[in-house]
């Protein structure tokens, strides 16, 4: 997620870092008298809000319960947009917290530069994690052969959220299924009275989301993840071609008049679909679901829907974007005991259906699928048959990805051929200096 902050320091090691590791790990054993034996307060920093706070707030209340000795002091990170610089000026000014909420795999790697984080291998032996949770998630939160995150949920970003009452009045009888007929969505959309077909987040960071996917579609994968880590500039004509398509689509009319565009967060965005009834398609991530459920009252399935980002033909149709919420563990908080058996509730029965009632995804086999609804099941559907990668802005170092959005909103505003190279040469230059 994204950038208001501009923050572009890096933490470094300091004093607050004093003892770490000295702290002795034990495993627990589930039983009454395990339960018993951890204790104290648990300092959880947390920058959720909203309604996924609300289900945040009910999986902690399930830990004490089942932990009734331990009590969670919870430091708020508040703000708009990449919350990573709130995050930064509280762990800085010397907060010492137990336990962390990530997205943003760069910023993992920042922490354990900072000599912040502590690995968790070792609980995740001991608490036999690995028949609850693939591999490949235990992969996705190591660096350097050491696990460090716990993955908690996972999203599809490739998804394009919808009310199924927009394109019935449209007389669209199903969500379009390539590009082309997107394309052609628009017009019979705006002919249909909708101010635009497409709601473009442009405040801060998700506006980003379509050029993202469509460097997946339209290069693959491997292009991406070289794109990520520099191993490509960003003037390679396969990110050019990419950002060409979203220029074909700011040009068939799709999302207004760029101030408009650049109005709004995802949030407001969603509240011009859901509730004002003035736009249609919203690309952005499975919270989605649980703001359509829980704040606009919608009924999954029947008010709205997901479907997949349409086929664009040129050989990339299997790929997706994807993102993961993780747990990490400091190496500094004072209460290891209880970090660790917080993040093994995550892993549990209980809290997996929490999420999944919610509309989250867990990738642990505790859940009841069961609970999952037409949009989540569409969304796993997708993450489970395509050909995955992180989201590009969440692996940007903190300085580039700035960049890359402030770029990115020039580009709304002048989508043309030469803005386009004017746009990748300054992100480029910034990326040169970064990595």
């Amino acid at each position: 997620m994204t950038n208001s902050s501009r923050s572009t320091h890096e933490i470094r090691r300091r004093t607050l870092l004093a003892g770490a590791g000295s702290a002795a790990l034990m495993a627990l054993t589930g039983s009454a008298n395990a339960q018993d034996s951890v204790s104290g307060e648990l300092v959880v920093l947390n920058w959720l809000g909203g309604s996924e706070l609300d289900m945040m707030h009910q999986i902690q209340n399930a830990f004490t319960a089942k932990y009734p000795k331990v009590t969670i002091r919870e430091v708020a990170i508040t703000g708009q947009g990449d919350m990573r610089g709130g995050i930064r000026t509280a762990l800085m000014g010397g907060e010492v917290v137990d336990v962390l909420y990530n997205t943003w795999p760069a910023f993992r790697k920042e922490l354990l530069d900072a000599g912040m984080l502590r690995p968790i291998d070792d609980q995740w032996k001991s608490f036999g994690w690995d028949r609850l949770i693939s591999q490949s998630w235990k992969e996705l939160g190591a660096i350097a052969d050491k696990t460090y995150g716990l993955t908690y949920t996972f999203g599809d970003r490739s998804g394009i959220w919808y009310k199924k009452e927009h394109l019935a009045k449209a007389d669209l009888t199903e969500p379009p299924k390539t590009w082309e007929d997107f394309v052609a969505s628009f017009a019979k959309l705006t002919n249909a009275g909708f101010a635009a077909p497409v709601a473009i987040p442009g405040k801060y960071w998700a506006h980003a989301e379509w050029f993202e996917t469509l460097l997946l579609r339209t290069a693959g994968v491997e292009t991406a993840a070289k794109l990520g880590a520099h191993e490509i500039p960003w003037t390679d004509p396969a990110v050019k071609t990419a950002l060409t398509k979203y220029a074909e689509m700011l040009t068939a009319g799709c999302c207004g008049a760029p101030n408009t565009m650049l109005a709004n967060d995802w949030d407001g965005e969603a509240d011009q679909i859901f509730q004002a009834n003035a736009k249609n398609y919203l690309l952005i991530g499975m919270w989605m679901n649980n703001r359509a459920k829980n704040d606009y009252k919608l009924t999954e399935g029947k008010d709205y829907g997901l479907f997949q980002f349409p086929a664009l033909g040129m050989g990339h149709d299997d790929t997706s974007s994807v993102d993961t919420k993780e747990l990490l563990v400091t190496a500094n908080g004072p209460n290891p005991k209880a970090a660790d058996a917080f993040l093994d509730f995550w892993t549990s029965a209980d809290a997996a259906n929490i999420l999944a009632k919610n509309g989250y995804a867990s990738p642990s086999s505790n859940t009841d699928t069961s609970l999952y609804g037409e949009t989540q099941k569409v969304a796993t559907s997708a993450v489970a048959s395509s050909k995955l990668q992180f989201v590009l802005g969440d692996l940007l170092p903190g300085d580039l990805v700035d960049e890359y959005r402030v770029q990115l909103q020039k580009f709304l505003q002048d989508p043309s051929a030469a803005n386009i190279d004017a746009v990748l040469a300054a992100i480029e230059t910034k990326a040169q200096g970064s990595y």
